[in-house]
């Protein structure tokens, strides 16, 4: 765990006061910097000590096959795992001739910044060589949300009190050695030199390296240029070869004198384009960041930062580590989702290889709700990436004997990559999470367009492979056997409530959309007939419930399965490591929410009171070791009335990270729990829901809270919902005459620019006693110390 004494806690940045080198890898991931096309992990300049180097092109991978002991039909061949491209990170440097290395020497300052509103990488070093040579190093870093294929570094040195020589050698470097990795199946495989040599080039203009993945046959380009300042003379040479590439920089300084250098980085791929095209690419990313310099490189981003914080901050007041931890959470969604522009979010963002860079339902399921609310183009984008896939997801549903398009469990580039099909094939509820994710998009934003180009056909594509899935029994209800919901430590299960309700709300919304869009609709092959069957499945969908218990059983049958050994295991989690999966399958515990997850976004499927007893009994039953779970469980928490808890739950969602609550953030972030701590707050604590097409507030705080102020972005309306101890405040925040109506509490309310409206909050009382967890698994209190 990152010790959070050497972590200030700032309300905009997060900032390191001293080096630890047990941490490297957590730090590594926690000063990533990205815009969703280029991640650079937060590696140190030099390169040297790190624990995982990363730099990352988002969806550039190789591909490998997917070894079974024995294997079946319809099992997937290939896997695909993000490569680690072309380091252009590098900076090295020799005092005399003594490497700059932290290892050596005496370290008396090192500190790093990341700045949320300016969106760069900061980092202030102090430093006497094992000669005696005392030295400071100053850098600058970023990954530009307005030029997406640059990156760029500022690198300064100044002699501190003896005249020394420095050598400066900024390098490109394919193929690093990757280090050892456990065993541990989030991690991800380890590819052997992935990058196999096309060209290599240098010159006045910059130097170019281009290389192509063996079985995946794709093409990439790194690039870099340099620019030089220094108050004597200095000399400069290069050297290219097919792997790496060096620029060198020697200047003598005497003591207070600085040598600056600038580092402008541009990094392009494709599986289509030329050679001469992606070499093209990149230099013409190198021309535009030396057009702008990097003054300018930095005002831009600060402007993007301003733009985007205006209508996503979230403030928080009474909890200054949450407050801090939900701006760096947005942050990192922000770096995932900005320019990655038709392409996957992989579940780690680019800030770490995890899960071999695959993206899964988290970026529909919890990313997205964030990105749609906030920053809508980027959902849009998101999404129109996995209509790209749809002809994959198609012909898999062919392999699969059904109807409609299946689409992966786990992908970067939209065929199947998951080798375990319990837990992947199975989960068809991803289908339903793509499509709810369409429909919020819409429901948010009104653009028709994307509905008439590419809505329409997820929806249509996605309700037929549920036709075909489902089947009436005898009595006309509907249902859904041998299928996995969300929940991983049950599989293959009949009528799993989730995937039953999403199913239907799919069905819905593509039947509510073709009679929208009748044009549309007919060209896809939708008839009347088609439609009414929609219907008259979601109509009849089959939800399990057991009467004796008074509650709902995640799946058919499952409050009737034995009860697991708590007591036994609480010093053993994540289960997955020391329990066999067909032990999980068939008892009565949860690895994350799932029927709490219904209640949740179907929860107009349940009562009030149906809401308070299933959350009691499964709160025992959770023992999550996903990082989806604690937000989900916060905000059900807060809408049962356990404020206390579901703050707990808050912290823990939005604290995963930094606190490295899952022991793997090395591997890299956790953007749905990042995503999910935005969740936890809003629609926990803010009653955030889309019921019918409006939005709906129903707000409460937990003791300890004072305020919290957060911002939608609505039809192309801001509103800003300022909640206090007492009240309630909404106000729009756009031009005259812009309005938007909304429920609080139920009350219908108009709010118009300029005429903010102000409610009470209504007091919330649970309808049952704090719930229990597992042993060992009780949340990390928000307030430690304090009992609750």
């Amino acid at each position: 765990m990152i010790d959070r004494g050497h972590h200030p806690v700032e309300p905009w940045r997060l900032r390191e006061t001293r080096l630890s080198l047990d941490d490297l890898a957590q730090s590594e991931s926690l000063f990533a910097l990205s815009n969703g096309h280029i991640g650079l992990r937060g590696n140190l300049d030099e390169g040297e000590p790190y624990a995982i180097p990363g730099t990352y092109l988002n969806s550039f991978y190789e591909q490998r096959p997917l070894p079974y002991a024995e294997a079946g039909y319809g099992y997937p061949e290939s896997g695909q795992t993000l490569v680690d491209v072309t380091n252009g990170k590098l900076i090295r440097l020799l005092v005399d001739d003594s490497p700059f290395d932290v290892r050596y020497g005496y370290l008396s300052r090192h500190e790093r910044l990341l700045d949320f509103r300016t969106g760069l990488l900061e980092r202030d070093v102090d430093w006497t060589s094992p000669a005696g040579k005392r030295i400071r190093v100053r850098s600058r870093r970023l990954v530009s949300l307005t030029q997406r294929a640059v990156a760029a570094i500022e690198y300064t040195v100044e002699a501190v009190d003896q005249p020394a020589r420095f050598v400066i050698q900024s390098e490109l470097v394919a193929n690093e050695a990757q280090p050892t990795l456990s065993d541990d199946p989030r991690v991800a495989a380890v590819l052997d030199n992935p990058l196999k040599p096309v060209s290599h080039d240098g010159g006045e203009n910059g130097v170019v390296l281009i290389h192509r993945t063996t079985h995946s046959r794709q093409l990439m380009a790194a690039a870099m240029v340099h620019e030089v300042e220094a108050p004597t003379r200095f000399a400069m040479d290069q050297d290219v070869r097919e792997d790496w590439a060096r620029t060198t920089v020697i200047c003598q300084l005497q003591p207070g004198e600085k040598l600056r250098v600038v580092k402008y980085l541009s990094y392009g791929w494709s599986s289509l384009r030329s050679e001469t095209a992606i070499r093209d690419q990149v230099a013409a990313g190198l021309s535009s960041a030396r057009f702008s310099g990097w003054d300018g490189l930095v005002k831009q981003q600060a402007e993007y930062l301003d733009d985007f914080w205006d209508g996503a901050d979230v403030e928080v007041q009474g909890h200054p580590e949450l407050q801090q931890a939900v701006r760096f959470a947005l942050f990192h969604v922000l770096q995932a989702g900005a320019r990655a522009e038709r392409r996957a979010i992989p579940s780690k963002g680019l800030t770490g290889a995890g899960y071999d860079g695959h993206t899964f339902w988290d970026t529909e399921g919890f990313v997205l709700p964030v990105l749609t609310y906030t920053m809508p183009d980027a959902a849009a984008d998101a999404l129109r990436w996995r209509h790209s896939t749809l002809s994959l997801a198609k012909e898999r549903a062919d392999v699969l004997g059904l109807r409609g398009s299946a689409f992966p469990w786990r992908t970067i580039r939209g065929q199947e990559c998951s080798g375990y099909w319990p837990a992947g094939t199975a989960a068809f509820h991803i289908n339903a999470d793509i499509a709810e994710a369409v429909m919020r998009y819409h429901r948010a934003t009104g653009d028709n367009q994307f509905i008439e180009e590419v809505g329409l056909e997820l929806l249509v594509e996605t309700a037929r492979l549920w036709v075909s899935l489902g089947h009436h029994d005898r009595h006309g209800r509907w249902h859904l056997p041998g299928v996995t919901g969300p929940d991983e430590y049950s599989a293959v299960a009949d009528d799993n409530v989730f995937t039953n309700l999403m199913a239907a709300r799919n069905l819905r919304g593509a039947a509510e959309m073709a009679t929208q869009f009748p044009g549309v609709a007919r060209t896809l092959g939708v008839d009347s007939e088609e439609e009414a069957a929609w219907r008259d499945a979601a109509a009849a969908v089959y939800v399990p419930y057991d009467e004796e218990l008074g509650v709902h059983p995640q799946s058919e049958g499952f409050t009737g399965y034995a009860d697991w050994d708590f007591e036994g295991y609480k010093d053993k989690y994540p289960l997955l490591l020391h329990a066999p999966y067909f032990q999980l399958y068939r008892m009565q515990v949860v690895k994350q929410a799932d029927l709490i997850l219904a209640a949740y976004w179907c929860g107009d499927a349940f009562t009030a009171e149906q809401k308070a007893r299933d959350f009691e009994y499964y709160e025992r039953l959770t023992v999550r070791d996903s990082s989806l779970s604690a937000c989900v469980q916060a905000v059900m928490a807060a809408e049962v009335g356990h404020l206390d808890l579901a703050y707990d739950y808050a912290y823990e969602a939005a604290l995963i990270d930094m606190r490295n609550l899952h022991n793997n953030t090395g591997d890299g972030l956790h953007m749905a729990s990042l995503a999910g701590a935005w969740t936890a707050l809003v629609a926990g604590f803010g009653g955030l829901r889309d019921r019918d097409g409006f939005l709906a507030f129903d707000p409460a705080l937990p003791q300890g809270m004072t305020k919290l102020c957060f911002s939608i972005r609505w039809r192309g309306v801001r509103l800003t919902v300022d909640i206090g101890p007492g009240s309630v405040t909404y106000t729009v925040r756009d031009g005259e005459g812009a309005g938007i109506t909304l429920q609080h509490a139920g009350e219908d309310l108009t709010v118009t620019a300029g005429t903010p409206v102000t409610r009470p909050l209504a007091k919330r009382v649970p309808l049952l006693g704090r719930p229990t967890q597992p042993a060992g698994r009780e949340p990390r209190p928000a307030f430690p110390g304090e009992g609750r």
